[in-house]
């Protein structure tokens, strides 16, 4: 399945030491901060420093601190946790990290094995022994493998965690990498496919040229072994101004190329499409919001995320769609097209797998998952829910592209994941994670909030069973709200152990701007209309405290990227409403977001500040901006990371600076080593838990209840 490429290294304070309010948007002379930007700059660096030390000193003081570090490393770490694994010809892979491995290990074992409860591995790549030899923090970022054999590979490895990386030949068969094979050593975006065993398409950041905006490439090279890559010549190219531009290859589940394609993705939520057809490239007809889904029984589908109107019918958003596959190839734009499965109300699809015989799509019915198993069969498309537990999330895991082979996830807030395997019949479940925490007398319940505009919001709530409605309870509530994410039901883990088994409750909201119920719910929330996701959660906020459940002083918020935003919105905009607020990995400086790592990006998402009419919709909310003299804040903990090239660690770091100059509390703490999703280890990433759980006890449950 080809989708387009989804998803901030910054603007230096000294190549801006001129620069006034360009097209409106802040510079030196407006914005104090801008030198933070600058991510590894030894000025900005001392400031991180002198902060970290400050956060730590006073959170590691905390009796607490300890314990929750210890609980929260031995989850991460425990070896009894479900090593998920995906379908390769010569046996089952894993990418595994514990203490003794903490970079980790690409692992494989066999079906047999791996159906046992102690499964035996053989190591194909050891990442710690990887970076130890060669002095460097490898990150392991996932291979791009040959078909059907998927034993020559590109390995793709990051220094330190950021987006960016380096790709190396790497032969799994003999578990090492090629002498003087494919190397693409300079830090880049992007990435390749093979076209055969001596060729690849690569879609690389080649040079300054020829990186778009967003910092994304967009040219792609065909690449022939031996030959250098400056050599290599280019077969399509987008444009500068693109989000992301690239080809690759069509293929069917039995690696069989059937045609070239490229697309451009001219904002972050359009892409034009283009086959190439007799030595040119000839755009799709269709919508910039649809896309080519896979090749499933003979047929290409398409999904599409607005109303597609062709041939005199019209497919609903979140429809899939088929077309004869040699009808298509022989007529791209004319070949008639049929549907498979359009969305009844309050269902969306999400995520699917092309098995070697069938199709298989996850949907959510009212956030609550399912799976439906798609073929085509004498002449007409047919579909059956595959038998998986009810009222839970579910996903699918892994799948096989030469057989019926698939697994799939179940799981809810209170009961671990368990994994089932088919190979064509009823799944059965294979392996099932231990209890992280004690859910005894712990329930879940789903509620609606009603937002500024009238629209329900759905949001659940976890907490004690029998719960005294009398508004004590410190509750953490969360979200996300942008580019069509969902966020849904999952085992609370740490969270549950951390948190839940000391009393919290948590909550977990379905805002407008995510996926939860299709894309009609993300672009409702969206540039102009981007405020929207922030009243929802503010209204969640505000029913948790009218209905009893929480108040003001015991209600905090976390959120990460999109979602680090919308905490720096609601607790700059209802200030009242929350006892913390912990904003990770943020967006917050919306007025040079597109300056500011990858923030070009997504400019279809929020609008573009240097346009009067969309930075008007922008300062309505900005939180950097919206820290002012005279209001008291809740004392936010802002948290980042130095690597990470994706948001950007000046959002948080301007965020905190501007609350330090005008005296109000807060803390801020920056991984100096993690990437956009912090700590590359689960030394570090227990770490940064007990940081935050130790922050959200003082805030929320050393408060005590007098007004």
């Amino acid at each position: 399945m080809t989708t387009s490429p989804a998803f901030a290294d910054g603007h230096g304070h000294h190549e801006h030491e001129a620069e006034a309010a360009e097209d409106g948007v802040p510079g030196p002379e407006q914005d104090p901060y801008i030198w933070l930007e600058e991510a590894r700059s030894e000025e900005a660096l001392a400031w991180v420093r002198a902060e970290n030390e400050r956060t730590l000193a006073h959170m590691e003081a905390d009796p607490r601190f300890e314990q929750l570090k210890n609980d929260a490393l031995e989850i991460l770490d425990s070896e009894d946790r479900i090593p998920f694994v995906s379908f390769r010809p010569d046996g089952l892979y894993n990418f595994w990290q514990d203490k003794e491995n903490p970079k980790g290990l690409l692992r494989r074992t066999t079906l047999e094995s791996y159906q046992t409860d102690d499964p035996e591995w053989e190591i194909i790549l050891d990442v710690d022994a990887l970076a130890t030899a060669e002095g460097m923090e490898w990150v392991y970022k996932g291979s791009s493998c040959l078909p059907p054999a998927l034993n020559r590979c590109m390995i793709a490895l990051s220094d330190g965690g950021e987006d960016a990386t380096i790709l190396r030949e790497f032969d799994t068969s003999s578990k090492e990498f090629v002498e003087d094979g494919f190397v693409l050593d300079q830090k880049s975006q992007g990435g390749i496919q093979w076209v055969d065993e001596d060729t690849m398409l690569v879609s690389r950041n080649f040079s300054e040229e020829l990186q778009t905006e967003s910092e994304y490439p967009y040219t792609t090279r065909i690449w022939t072994r031996g030959a250098s890559i400056e050599d290599a010549p280019e077969i399509f190219r987008g444009e500068k101004t693109d989000v992301s531009s690239g080809a690759y290859l069509l293929r069917d589940n039995d690696a069989t190329v059937h045609a070239r394609i490229a697309y451009r993705s001219v904002s972050f939520h359009e892409v034009e499409y283009y086959v190439e057809k007799d030595g040119e490239w000839l755009r799709l007809d269709i919508p910039l919001k649809t896309s080519p889904y896979g090749i499933v029984d003979g047929h290409i589908l398409y999904s599409t995320d607005v109303d597609w109107e062709v041939d005199g019918q019209t497919f609903p958003a979140d429809s899939l769609i088929a077309v004869d596959l040699e009808e298509w190839k022989a007529d791209p734009n004319g070949a008639k097209k049929t549907l498979v499965w359009a969305p009844a109300e309050r269902q969306t699809k999400r995520g699917g797998a092309i098995t070697g015989n069938s199709l298989f799509v996850g949907m959510l019915d009212n956030v609550v998952g399912k799976v439906v198993q798609f073929d085509f069969e004498d002449g007409a498309w047919v579909s059956k829910q595959v038998d998986l537990p009810d009222n839970a999330t579910v996903g699918i895991a892994a799948s096989s592209s030469e057989t019926d082979q698939i697994m799939f996830t179940v799981t809810d807030f209170l009961n671990p994941t368990t994994l089932y395997y088919s190979d064509g019949g009823t799944p059965l479940a294979l392996k099932q994670s231990p209890s992280r925490f004690d859910k005894a007398g712990m329930e879940v319940e789903q509620h609606e909030a009603t937002s500024a505009d009238g629209t329900k919001i759905s949001y659940f709530i976890v907490k004690p069973e029998g719960m005294e409605m009398n508004g004590t309870t410190a509750t953490l509530m969360t979200g996300y709200g942008g580019f069509q994410v969902p966020r849904l039901p999952g085992y609370l883990g740490t969270t549950g152990k951390l948190w839940l088994e000391n009393g919290g409750a948590y909550v977990l909201a379905n805002l407008r701007g995510g996926g939860e119920f299709g894309p009609g719910w993300h672009q409702t929330a969206i540039r102009e209309n981007k405020q929207r996701t922030w009243d929802d959660f503010i209204a969640v906020g505000q029913d948790l405290v009218d209905k009893g459940f929480t108040s003001p002083q015991h209600l905090g918020i976390q959120g990460g990227s999109q979602g680090g935003l919308l905490v720096g919105t609601a607790f700059t905009q209802r200030p009242d409403l929350f006892g913390g607020a912990i904003v990770q990995i943020p967006l917050f400086d919306m007025l040079r977001y597109h300056l500011i790592g990858r923030g070009a990006s997504w400019i279809g998402e929020y609008g573009d500040p240097r346009i009067p009419e969309q930075r008007a919709w922008i300062e309505g909310y900005s939180p950097y901006q919206k820290i002012v003299e005279g209001v008291d804040y809740p004392t936010p903990f802002l948290w980042a990371s130095t690597a990470d090239d994706r948001t950007h660690p000046a959002h948080a770091r301007k965020g905190a600076a501007k609350l330090k100059e005008l005296g109000q509390p807060y803390f801020y703490f920056e991984d100096m080593t993690g990437g956009h999703s912090g700590g590359v280890d689960n030394e570090q990433r227990a770490k940064l838990q007990a940081l935050q759980y130790v922050y959200l006890m003082q805030q929320l449950m050393d408060s005590g209840d007098g007004e």
